[in-house]
This record gives structure tokens, sequence and C-alpha cells, in this order.
């Protein structure tokens, strides 16, 4: 089915509330490395700018003094690292107790892969934190030995869903809807592929299209945004299903936005973050 309003209106959003930050839900970005901490700040900002209420990112030590400096709405934590600026397994203790206090959880922004990243999505996948899994932490998940209470949400690109599914991205491009059907009821999630054309699909087979319309969109950390959307919406007690379909449907719309007040092409990731406040239902 396509993802446009009519279809949102069978998936609305919890009401923003008026009470205070508490009550706009807790989230944790699981994100950065030693040469790409930016990732996490987009997904950070995008979050907070969807409405959630308190925010909390855990990076490796190289960058959490300049994420905490960035973001002085974060509490940030610095994790153990390794050589190559990602994670250590000395961190994964650290990143469970963590996901343990949080509404959401995003995972993989901007994170170097690393023998950690494994042991990382098995901790997060058996918490009961509302999941959202990008990048490194996707090329790590294995399937699940029994459901989650909430679906977890995976955001890949190609590359990273052939991974999953062991095959070529040739055989994605082929037939993009077999394989995120294959890559839901492999995992027992909620997939997003990506693409001009996207699709959304749940475990049981159904699937929703978009089409965004924006093209400057495709730009680097417009995924990051996506992901900290998708964050936001889950901490403010969406449903996994209705907190993606309407993450990316706000993604397009933000886009749309900055197509017409910036031009078709050349706006920020940072700008799509910051453009959500705009196209999000009062």
């Amino acid at each position: 089915m396509k993802l446009d309003r009519h279809a949102l209106k069978a998936h609305p959003l919890p009401p923003a509330g008026n009470g205070g930050k508490e009550d706009k839900g807790r989230i944790l970005i699981i994100g950065g490395s030693r040469d790409v901490p930016g990732a996490a700040l987009l997904a950070a900002t995008a979050a907070m700018r969807t409405g959630a209420g308190q925010l909390a990112i855990a990076t490796v030590e190289s960058a959490a003094q300049h994420l905490a400096i960035a973001m002085p709405e974060a509490m940030v934590a610095g994790l153990p690292e390794v050589r190559g600026g990602g994670f250590a397994t000395a961190a994964v203790g650290n990143l469970k107790a963590l996901a343990g206090k949080a509404d959401a959880v995003v995972a993989g922004p901007g994170v170097r892969p690393s023998a950690a990243c494994a042991k990382i999505t098995e901790a997060l996948m058996a918490t009961d934190a509302a999941l959202a899994l990008d990048v490194a932490m996707l090329k790590a998940l294995q399937p699940p030995r029994q459901p989650r209470a909430k679906p977890a949400i995976l955001l890949p690109d190609n590359d990273e869903l052939a991974s999953l599914l062991d095959c070529d991205e040739a055989e994605i491009e082929a037939d993009p809807v077999a394989c995120g059907q294959r890559a839901a009821a492999r995992y027992r999630a909620i997939v997003h592929v990506k693409g001009a054309t996207g699709y959304v699909v749940c475990p049981e087979g159904e699937v929703w299209t978009h089409e965004s319309g924006a093209t400057g969109l495709g730009v680097s950390g417009s995924g990051d945004v996506l992901s900290g959307i998708v964050g936001g919406l889950l901490a403010r007690g969406a449903e996994p299903l209705t907190a993606l379909l309407w993450a990316v449907w706000l993604h397009g719309q933000a886009g749309i936005h900055l197509s017409k007040t910036v031009g078709p092409i050349g706006f920020l990731a940072r700008e799509i973050a910051d453009a959500i406040p705009a196209v999000l239902p009062r």
C-alpha cells in the first residue's frame, strides 16, 4: 500500500502531551566513533527535534567531549574503544545498563565495526527498550532466538541488507520488496528498504511504498537523521510500525520543505533534522 497521509491515519502518533520531559520519553543514541562523531550528533538532534524528552548519547571515549559540547542537551557517556576507533568489548556492560534506563534506543550511526558490535546487538536485543538498529550494528546482527516484545526496526542500505541476507546487492536491486520481506521474516523485525522508492516491510509480509519526491535527501548524514526521527517517535511511545511509517514520511516531508526554502539540492543533513518541527503534525 502507499505510504501517505491517508495511510498514516490508521497509525496515529501518541499525543505530544503537556507534561515534563519525563513524559516525552528517554532516548539513548549509541553511535559515533573517533573519525565519525557527527553521525551520533545528527541522530540525537533529529530525535530531540521529533519530540523526545530526555537524551543520552553513548559513544567512544575520544568522541565524548566533542559531542558533549556540541549537544549540551545530552548526558554523554564516553566508553572504552579499540585502536580503530570503535567500541571495545569492555563497553558492552555499560551499554546494556544505559539501554535499561531508556524507553528507546538507536544503535549504529557512525559506529565503526569491531568485535564488540555482535555482543552489543545481542545485549540490546535482550532489553525491553524499543530498538532501532543501523549501519555497523546491522552487519553484526544475528537472527533472534525468540521474538522481542516489540520488534526491532532495521534501517539498512543495500549493502547492509545484502549482509543481513547473505546475498549480493544486485539481488536487492532486482527485487527490493522480496528481499525486505525475507529480512523482516528472518529477523522478526520491521525493515526499511531504502531507495528513491522506499519500502517499509513487516514480518508478516505487509508492505508500504514511499516516494519522497525530494532529490536533496540523498546526502551524507541523511540516514542518521532518519534513524534519529525513528528513535524520537519510539521514545514518545509510538509502536514500532507507527514510528517507522511516520519517520519515513516526516523525513520525506522535511526534504520537500527544504527543497522549497533552500533549493532542490544543496541542503545539509543537519538542516533536515532542524526542519522536522515544521512538518510534525500539531
